[in-house]
């Protein structure tokens, strides 16, 4: 129905997995009584407890971060 082989190169193998792997698709569902939420910008403690989980400096953190440090 698609065409996706000749429009984006997707192929699907005997068990249905899509090739290339980097290809994704999904169901996507809607209410109008339905609500989403935003995720608010971190903090210095979370900065910091980021930092030491993943064994970087705060600089680094910081960087990789930056977008949504508070």
């Amino acid at each position: 129905m698609l065409h996706a082989p000749e429009n984006a190169g997707i192929t699907l193998t005997d068990s249905f997995a899509m090739l290339p792997t980097a290809a994704v698709s999904g169901f996507y569902f809607s209410h109008p009584e339905s609500s989403y939420f935003a995720v608010g910008k971190i903090g210095r403690d979370q900065l910091e407890d980021y930092a030491q989980r993943k064994g970087w400096d705060i600089e680094t953190a910081e960087r990789w971060l930056a977008p949504n440090l508070g």
